[in-house]
């Protein structure tokens, strides 16, 4: 059986591309040994692990095979095992989840409900995480050659710790993972050559770490060959910075002197190491900043930039045509599937389409399980993510190797930090395999939903009425620059509300009533139990636009990180329940549309099935 590599793909082999090799031939091989390799993390995890206390609560007594622990232990949510993270927060040093010592908690961006979860991690976790990232360039290097002639400019940032009353850190992955020596103090690598200096992105001012490292990228243009962030919305806001600051910029360099809202000295600093007076690069910048149009503006100021990495899947995907606008077309690279329980997989295919990405999840990494998620027509009838299993629905469970292509699964994980049979709450589609492991398109997170009555209306339902609804706004030259929703249930009947931010690039004003069709189209694209309570049953009112200023998302995460979210995970939630960010919006609304057509919907057999099924399982029933 193919053992991890360790230190064999620690970045300090001299050959390139020998590492390379050895990269892809690790990734060969635990994809062609998928369950011998699953099985194998699954004894380990359970053995290290076998005398913990919630373990044994469940009765698994020292068992490591597959059979008794799906047998005897539940498949659970955060909830399920909060009074134990609570106690190791609070200073409980017993084995409560984990032989090893939780050395801190992770916390989840918490952006859609406001509340932050507290993932327990374990000083080894870092190095399974940069054996991950270890993988990603030599993938990349297939499709892109030459990569290592040049640097990275990625926009990072960390968010500064809160600690537990027990004294452990909590803090986003990716602070984690910045602030640790694994990123801190690796090895030179040709992939790992950044314009952004550690102190730039380690900076906890947020204006300071996002000045810096665009100054510095600017500064060593010709050599930059990628851009990115974590996320689309993150590499955007970097841009829309560089709109509002780029004569700022210009005068640094022009100067070879630092802005002097620039007031960290390490920061100040490590910028002297690379900013120098150079009055041609200045005007280069000033006359790519200065044109009415910012379209293509990163081959402009970065002219041999071949791709943008980002994440682009799921409710990233709103921001593609905007990425485009930019970047002139460059290929939109997702590279990897990862969250603050365990990192999972890599695109092996970088260079596809972003409506094509999928993932294939590395066997090493944890152990996985996919709960089945039925649909029946357009309606997703799977368990929600607050509901316990039933026995039935835990037997539905199945391993890595046994899902079937084309099919839905819920994420279920079981990891080494004490996480065992946790539901992510992500739902995957299988789009193809890789050797025996499966490869999976991101489909959305499940508890991100709007519902009023019996209907329930997920993030990717809502994502793709959205996208067919703003094909109204095409002719006015009018784009959709981000949105959210919330199910407003002060009215009777409650009714779904979408926030637009818009971007206006014609002079034509666009009239209420193409707005009212944007919302018939919504309504139209929801499924047949969404239109059913808005025909027949009347239970739910009809849906309404209201369209906010611009600047407004930017406002709002503004907020989410004053409440705590990382600068780096920040993902604008598709759909908010918290009163406060509902209030900011709503302040922020300029004009407000609704429809005034009821959408198609026609009785039948299988549309009272649909409905019958809703209602049992609301009134508790299933």
């Amino acid at each position: 059986m193919t053992e991890v590599p360790k230190c064999s793909l620690k970045l300090t082999d001299n050959n390139l591309a020998e590492k390379n090799k050895k990269v892809l031939q690790f990734i060969e091989d635990v994809t062609a040994n998928a369950d011998e390799v699953q099985q194998r993390v699954l004894s380990e995890i359970l053995s290290r692990n076998a005398y913990v206390e919630y373990l044994l609560r469940h009765g698994l007594h020292g068992h490591t095979d597959r059979e008794t622990f799906k047998k005897v232990m539940p498949v659970i949510t955060y909830e399920d095992i909060q009074p134990d993270i609570t106690r190791i927060a609070h200073g409980d040093t017993s084995p409560i989840l984990c032989s090893k010592p939780i050395s801190e908690f992770l916390t989840s961006s918490g952006t859609s409900g406001g509340e932050r979860k507290l993932m327990p991690t374990i000083e080894e976790d870092l190095e399974r995480r940069s054996l991950f990232y270890s993988l990603l360039m030599p993938v990349m290097s297939q499709s892109v050659p030459g990569l290592e002639k040049g640097k990275g400019m990625y926009f990072r940032f960390i968010k500064s710790e809160a600690k537990t009353p027990g004294g452990l850190l909590a803090r986003p992955v990716l602070t984690s993972y910045y602030k640790s020596s694994h990123f801190k103090e690796r090895p030179y690598d040709p992939y790992s050559n950044y314009t952004s200096p550690n102190e730039t992105i380690l900076c906890p001012d947020s204006f300071q770490s996002m000045y810096s490292q665009i100054l510095c990228g600017l500064c060593q243009n010709k050599e930059v060959l990628r851009v990115g962030a974590v996320f689309a919305s993150g590499f955007i806001r970097a841009i829309r910075f560089l709109e509002e600051h780029w004569s700022s910029f210009c005068n640094d360099i022009r100067t070879g002197i630092i802005n002097p809202q620039i007031t960290d000295a390490s920061v100040r600093e490590a910028i002297m190491k690379i900013l120098k007076p150079d009055p041609r690069l200045a005007d280069f910048i000033e006359v790519g900043c200065s044109r009415d149009s910012w379209k293509g503006i990163i081959t402009r100021l970065w002219p041999n930039t071949k791709y943008v990495d980002v994440i682009v899947t799921g409710s990233m995907s709103q921001y593609i045509p905007t990425l485009d606008y930019y970047s002139n077309g460059l290929p939109l690279v997702s590279t990897l599937y990862a969250s603050s329980e365990s990192y999972f997989g890599v695109n092996l295919n970088p260079l596809c389409k972003p409506s094509e990405v999928s993932y294939t999840l590395i066997p090493t990494m944890c152990y996985y399980e996919f709960l089945p998620v039925h649909r029946s027509n357009d309606v997703a009838h799977s368990p929600s993510v607050p509901k316990s299993l039933s026995e039935k629905e835990q037997k539905e469970l199945v391993d890595l190797v046994d899902v079937k292509l084309g099919q839905e699964y819920e994420l279920v994980v079981t990891t080494y930090s004490g996480l065992y049979r946790y539901r992510v709450g992500d739902v995957l589609r299988v789009a193809g395999f890789k050797n025996k492991a499966p490869q999976f398109n991101f489909i959305c997170r499940k508890n991100v939903v709007l519902s009023i009555d019996s209907d329930k209306t997920d993030e990717v339902e809502l994502q793709n009425a959205v996208k067919n609804a703003v094909n109204h706004l095409m002719p006015f030259d009018a784009t959709l620059a981000d949105y959210t929703s919330y199910a407003d249930t002060s009215t009777i009947p409650g009714h779904y509300v979408l926030f637009w931010e818009l971007t206006l690039n014609g002079s034509t004003p666009i009239p209420p009533s193409v707005f009212e069709d944007c919302c018939l189209t919504i309504e139209e694209s929801l499924n047949s139990v969404y239109r059913q309570g808005r025909v027949s049953d009347k239970s739910i009112g009809p849906l309404e636009i209201k369209i906010v200023e611009p600047g407004t998302f930017d406002k709002l995460m503004n907020f989410a990180i004053s409440l705590g979210a990382s600068i780096e995970q920040y993902k604008a939630p598709r759909c908010v329940k918290y009163a406060p960010i509902v209030e900011l919006m709503n302040s922020r609304v300029v004009s407000s549309y609704s429809s005034t057509k009821c959408p198609k919907w026609v009785p039948g057999p299988q549309a009272m099935e649909q409905s019958g099924l809703k209602e049992v399982r609301h009134s508790g029933q299933l």
